[in-house]
């Protein structure tokens, strides 16, 4: 076995025995207390004026605030590059070494079943590239995270969700492998379509058990206890035709300080959440938004939309990959001591020409989930009809989001609207509702009085 292998997985259970555990959850499920409070600038009248009511709301942010929201989105685009290359350079030590080659090897000499060998070098290599790419992690995840004031974890409990996803990782990368790696095996000629059959039932496979038994493993899950705002989701999913019978809150706190929800699952398997954050720092106006946000991408049918869309974009991949793969392998195949594309060897390069179509395509692929995401912003507006509610949600994530980014910037980079774009639809949406908004408006100044 290979002593990088070997140091990786020590390191993986030294961590999860010396993670220090997370704060437990209150006792009970907090009702919101946050006021949601309308600029005086986007309050609904005769004189009401789209352009000034979207300015009001960016005008909340300061000068400062605005900076560091930039130059945190600014970063992560070259995050994006330099993971691409690290992630190259990382394939290129374990084919140009030949290390690729002894882990295989490895397996060979381990068993002769096929299935198994590839679950082992699987294994062997997710714990080997997870050493190797940890230093950007660390970078990435933690220190960058904790320096733009988003993380709240302290390193103990941050290397045990680390171990315990290295963990994950492991099960399903053998799983997939073998999936993969057998349709490969069976077509021989038409690989690159049983390649991509295989790795999208294993994508449906996954969305359909993370809820359940995956995202459990890194957040206590309770359900919200009986109030207002419990009744007010659950009777908003049963107006939209959403099967809940309850609704679920988890202790993201302990790891971040964003604000989230979700929708989530397949087949049986769906789940309504919330974290606490989104619970103890906005109003109760702001939670339904964001719940109909969520509520709009299962009664959109987005979930499997997506399936649609990435299964073509995965068949594209594999087709780039099985071009670009023979090409590789005709020159440097024997050097790095891969026989063919049924050679878990060759894993690397694999993955490696993936990445490098993956990375062309990131414009078609965040283009896809932007407009899922504004289909459901608009039903969110429509299903909770709370306009200044959705524009204030868009602006507290503007604090990881650039807020108005340039055109073409928004084109390549952003996978969701930008939060400009968000307060402007929900301040049109307003503009065409000015009776309903104008009486909501008169609500909210009495009850802040």
């Amino acid at each position: 076995m290979p002593r990088l292998m070997i140091l990786a997985v020590t390191l993986t259970v030294a961590v999860l025995l010396l993670a220090v555990p997370g704060a437990d959850l209150i006792a009970a499920s907090p009702e919101p207390t946050v006021v949601l409070e309308v600029p005086a600038g986007a309050q609904a009248g005769p004189d009401f004026d789209v352009e000034a009511a979207t300015r009001a709301y960016i005008d909340l942010i300061s000068v400062e605030e605005r900076e560091k929201s930039d130059a945190y989105s600014e970063g992560g685009y070259w995050l994006q590059l330099w993971g691409f290359l690290y992630g190259l350079g990382v394939a290129w030590l374990l084919l140009g070494t030949r290390l690729s080659a002894r882990m295989r090897d490895l397996t060979t000499r381990i068993t002769r079943r096929l299935p198994l060998q590839t679950a082992l070098y699987a294994v062997q290599y997710v714990a080997l590239t997870t050493l190797l790419v940890f230093p950007l992690t660390v970078y990435q995840d933690f220190f960058r995270e904790h320096q733009y004031g988003f993380a709240t974890q302290t390193l103990g409990p941050w290397l045990g969700d680390q171990g315990m996803g290295l963990l994950v990782n492991v099960v399903l990368a053998a799983v997939a492998m073998m999936l993969v790696y057998a349709a490969i095996r069976r077509m021989p000629r038409r690989w690159w379509v049983g390649g991509a059959v295989a790795a999208m039932f294993f994508f449906v496979v996954v969305n359909t058990i993370a809820p359940v038994y995956i995202a459990p493993l890194f957040n206590d899950y309770q359900t919200l206890d009986a109030g207002p705002t419990r009744d007010g989701i659950l009777s908003m999913a049963h107006a939209n035709g959403i099967p809940a019978d309850d609704v679920y809150w988890f202790d993201a706190s302990r790891q971040t300080t964003r604000i989230s929800a979700n929708v989530s699952g397949l087949l049986g398997t769906m789940r309504v959440a919330l974290n606490d954050n989104l619970l103890k720092e906005t109003s109760p106006q702001e939670i339904e938004a964001v719940m109909a946000h969520e509520m709009g991408h299962y009664v959109l049918n987005h979930a499997w939309e997506s399936i649609i869309y990435f299964s073509l974009l995965l068949l594209g991949g594999f087709a780039f990959v099985k071009w670009t793969f023979d090409k590789a392998l005709a020159r440097w195949g024997q050097r790095w001591g891969v026989s063919g594309v049924a050679d878990t060897a060759g894993l690397p390069l694999l993955l490696a020409l993936f990445s490098v179509y993956f990375f062309l395509m990131t414009p078609v692929f965040n283009a896809i989930i932007r407009s899922g995401e504004t289909e459901a912003d608009l039903f969110a507006l429509n299903a909770s009809r709370q306009p200044d509610a959705f524009a204030r949600v868009a602006m507290r994530t503007s604090d990881y989001r650039k807020i108005e980014p340039g055109p073409l910037e928004e084109l390549i980079f952003n996978h969701h609207p930008s939060g400009r774009t968000r307060v402007h639809m929900s301040m049109q949406w307003k503009s065409q509702h000015l009776d309903e908004a104008a009486s909501g408006d008169a609500r909210e100044v009495a009850s802040n009085e």
